[in-house]
């Protein structure tokens, strides 16, 4: 279960850890689907080279939100619509996952920015579970170009696009790219990928970089 609730809209954000000082935790242990599975005829889709994170979006500038937090995911082009719960680190320094009973449940977490807010807010869910495929088993099909949807708390939704899809190694997670400020509200979508043995699950991680474009 998740170490952290959700924040009251009224009182100021708490001060949080830069990515500097939380990337050695999240680089040992941003492998979220610790259990999955992974056992079906086919596994989830990698993303292909060419969806590369090679620079960020230009185009207009979208004015940062105020903080607000998460409520709901949409991703039309692997058809997600799922609500989000918060989720902070859990007592090994794990990003605390959302429960994996529930296939169709994504979490914010918390040791970020909103969604919208500047900086890079991240929302992390499963790929698999022992049933079949959650979530975010499609996340490495996207390319740049789809939308990434978030409805907020406030009642506003913040649309990215997507401009990069990569998976990395759980061994080699580059925390201060993924994770470093752009100055620019950007989101990043996380969940397991790459490899998989029974013995030590998922050797990597799908993270799908998106950034503001627009507010509704």
């Amino acid at each position: 279960m998740p170490s952290s609730q959700p924040a009251d809209e009224e009182e100021p954000q708490r001060k949080r850890a830069p990515w500097g000082a939380m990337a050695l935790v999240l680089l040992t242990g941003l492998a979220l689907i610790r259990n999955g599975s992974g056992e079906f005829d086919v596994g989830p889709p990698q993303p292909a080279s060419a969806a590369a994170a090679d620079r960020a979006p230009e185009g207009k500038v979208v004015a940062p939100l105020t903080f607000s937090p998460a409520e709901r995911v949409g991703i039309k082009g692997i058809r997600v619509d799922a609500p989000v719960m918060p989720v902070g680190l859990d007592e090994d320094g794990w990003v605390d996952a959302p429960p994996p009973e529930d296939p169709n449940l994504a979490g914010w977490f918390t040791g970020a920015v909103s969604p919208g807010e500047k900086g890079t807010s991240v929302i992390v869910g499963h790929v698999d579970n022992q049933q079949g495929p959650a979530v975010f088993y499609g996340l490495g099909s996207l390319e740049k170009g789809h939308r990434v949807e978030i409805l907020r708390r406030d009642r506003k939704t913040a649309v990215f696009e997507i401009y990069g899809i990569e998976v990395f190694e759980k061994n080699n997670f580059p925390g201060s790219r993924v994770y470093s400020d752009k100055g620019a509200p950007e989101l990043r979508v996380i969940t397991c990928g790459g490899g998989f043995s029974k013995r030590s699950g998922y050797d990597g991680n799908v993270v799908a970089f998106a950034r503001l474009v627009d507010v509704r």
